[in-house]
């Protein structure tokens, strides 16, 4: 019998999308299985559940550095529902680079500019709005100025929803007066995340679990998941060099780094490779082992130039053969190494044809 070639083990660049749930936050997510009460039960079971699900809300408060409320959510989708469903403010404004679920939380909001590295003006704010601008991007992994934008805000009397789902538990929350959090971007597990609200006078309650501002019953294995996780994040040091590593391998392929010049998070790269379409590039990058995506989880199902890039200039043919490739704690310089070998194959092959 004719043996099968040889398969190296998989490369997985994808982490912006989802990343895998680290081996603390599995065990207490088990643990928490024997808890099967209601947290919202009086008797004693209850009581229990209670106790650890709020217990699991002050860890993960802890460990971001927030003395304020936490919502628990389903995710960042519903955590940007609730803010900019619920607010008080009338006024709404969305940068021009935010990700979906902020969009379609916000249909009729006004859109802030951004400038070809996708960074806003923060003396562009308007006044007395609720306004949400992410701290880091989610296709390019750009830092927005915080700092700036804090100060803008509160000059202007405004209201700042962040969404900090890619940035939580890798650098500091930003003065904002809301904060979308979300497990599974960081070794938690999937289907839990968080709404954090400096004061919940911001917030129309309507009743139900998670002192009246949404109901259902609370996920408590979930929750014990994500505060595990937070304090189990391994160190991210290395991740400027491997970065490094990425870019250099990608411009000696000829491709370029998108946002280049930008402030940056190390685990998320933005890549153009001129004359081959990210679909391509998908295809065979997976067929060598190794899974990146193009754009964000939610829109690179559609391989549509995304908002993102065509909010900074890109017209839609070059939009259209950008990758993203994004990194944890746990990539390594082998990891980078093979992509760099297979991206730099996939382009010589597409310039001889």
């Amino acid at each position: 019998m004719e043996e099968e070639a040889d398969v190296p083990d998989r490369v997985y660049l994808d982490h912006a999308a989802t990343t895998p749930v680290l081996t603390e936050a599995r065990a207490a997510m088990t643990e928490a299985f024997v808890r099967w009460a209601n947290p919202s039960s009086p008797h004693a079971e209850g009581r229990s559940a209670r106790a650890a699900l709020e217990d699991a809300r002050a860890r993960i408060k802890t460990a971001l550095g927030w003395g304020h409320a936490l919502i628990f959510t389903s995710g960042a989708s519903e955590a940007a529902g609730l803010a900019l469903g619920r607010s008080h403010r009338v006024a709404r404004a969305i940068s021009a680079v935010e990700h979906d679920s902020i969009r379609r939380a916000a249909p009729d909001a006004a859109i802030i500019p951004v400038n070809d590295v996708g960074l806003i003006d923060p003396d562009a704010l308007p006044a007395d709005a609720l306004i949400a601008i992410q701290s880091v991007n989610s296709e390019t992994g750009a830092i927005q100025p915080l700092d700036r934008i804090a100060g803008a805000v509160r000059d202007k009397g405004a209201c700042w929803l962040a969404d900090c789902a890619q940035s939580a538990g890798k650098i500091a929350l930003p003065d904002a007066d809301m904060i979308i959090v979300s497990a599974h971007k960081l070794g938690g597990p999937p289907g839990i995340g968080a709404l954090l609200v400096r004061d919940l006078g911001l917030l129309r309650p309507d009743g139900g679990q998670e002192q009246g501002y949404r109901g259902g019953t609370e996920n408590l294995p979930a929750a014990l998941g994500f505060a595990a996780a937070l304090e189990a994040r391994r160190s991210r040091a290395h991740l400027e060099g491997l970065r490094a590593m990425l870019d250099a391998g990608v411009r000696a392929a000829g491709g370029s780094v998108v946002a280049e010049g930008s402030p940056h998070l190390a685990e998320i790269g933005s890549y153009h490779l001129p004359g081959v379409a990210a679909a391509a590039q998908l295809i065979e990058l997976d067929m060598a082992g190794i899974a990146i995506s193009a754009g964000s989880a939610c829109s690179s199902g559609t391989l549509r130039p995304t908002a993102v890039l065509k909010a900074m200039g890109w017209d839609d043919t070059a939009a259209g053969q950008v990758i993203r490739v994004s990194m944890a704690p746990e990539t390594s310089e082998a990891d980078v190494a093979r992509f760099i070998e297979a991206w730099t194959a996939l382009a010589r092959r597409r310039r001889a044809a």
